[in-house]
């Protein structure tokens, strides 16, 4: 058992158990863990430095796509070393303070790309809605601008998270059924009433992901009306190409991610390893998909990535 500071009634430590249940699985489990972390890696600075090397590629919706890539580095990051090491039984243990860092990380790179992806549906919205304005609308003054808000608002949203976990009485418990640390997981093991922690993460989640998701719905139900109101069916599907591989990124992140929210607390009968498998593919599956979507289907993407590599 490890050494626990009861003078503040945190303990020294948390033992991360991985997917209690399967623990004679975790060896095979690491291997696509491990794959799929290698391939965002590649393909995410692979992506980025396409973006970055590339003049051809320094507009609005590759701007953002950039963030989203950063973003999606830092997320996968941030979750899958530590569950390899867990998976490999090389370390289980992790600092109460460095739990509480993960954990902020975690969620604050999530509702920092839910802002992205947001930002991303509205420049499609101006591009396709009102296009005459869109090089005056989208300048790098109000991206620079859409980014500051989109990280101060992820702040103070996890901000007050830390607060909420570090006032809790753990009681001795340290022992955390999970690959890595998030909010209702450590604060169900402390020894006290977490309704305000449960309560916080339900309003939080709905007024950051929630509010963004039902934006992103309501600019793309406006670019539909939009569109068919052209004549044009030429124009109609080249807009929709144009907003494919977006749609395909939303999907990709908001349906995982919502599925694992849901399932965690409403899915009272469903096994914890599988909740556990579920909540780690949302923060891994996205950041390799992503690219992949983008690199085939973005002309622009693929052929400046074949101009800066082929160099």
């Amino acid at each position: 058992m490890s050494v626990l500071n009861y003078t503040s009634f945190h303990p020294a430590t948390f033992v991360l158990l991985g997917m209690p249940g399967m623990e004679q699985a975790h060896v095979w489990l690491s291997i696509p863990f491990c794959v799929m972390y290698v391939v965002a890696l590649l393909g995410n600075s692979a992506l980025l430095f396409t973006i970055i090397t590339e003049p051809s590629l320094h507009v609005p919706m590759y701007i953002f796509l950039s963030m989203l890539t950063v973003a999606d580095l830092l997320l996968s990051t941030t979750v899958v070393p530590k569950t390899l090491s867990v998976f490999w039984s090389l370390s289980k243990e992790i600092s109460f303070n460095g739990c509480l860092t993960q954990m902020f990380f975690i969620d604050f790179i999530f509702i920092t790309e839910s802002a992205i992806l947001l930002a991303m549906a509205f420049d499609r919205y101006v591009a396709i809605c009102d296009p005459l304005r869109y090089t005056t609308v989208l300048t790098h003054s109000v991206i620079r601008k859409i980014a500051v808000a989109a990280l101060t608002r992820s702040f103070c949203i996890m901000f007050p998270v830390v607060y909420l976990l570090k006032r809790l009485h753990y009681c001795g418990h340290n022992i955390m059924p999970h690959t890595y640390c998030e909010h209702i997981g450590v604060a169900t093991l402390a020894c006290e009433d977490i309704t305000v922690n449960i309560w916080y993460g339900l309003a939080t989640g709905f007024l950051s992901a929630g509010l963004d998701a039902i934006f992103i719905a309501v600019s793309y139900a406006c670019i539909l009306r939009s569109l068919f109101r052209l004549p044009s069916q030429g124009v109609h599907l080249k807009a929709l190409n144009t907003c494919g591989s977006h749609i395909c990124v939303i999907l990709m992140f908001y349906t995982p991610a919502f599925f694992s929210w849901g399932t965690h607390r409403f899915g009272r009968h469903i096994p914890r390893h599988t909740l556990i498998l579920l909540a780690n593919l949302y923060v891994v599956i996205p950041p390799m998909l992503n690219p992949i979507v983008y690199g085939v289907r973005s002309k622009q993407v693929w052929k400046g990535a074949i101009r800066v590599f082929l160099r």
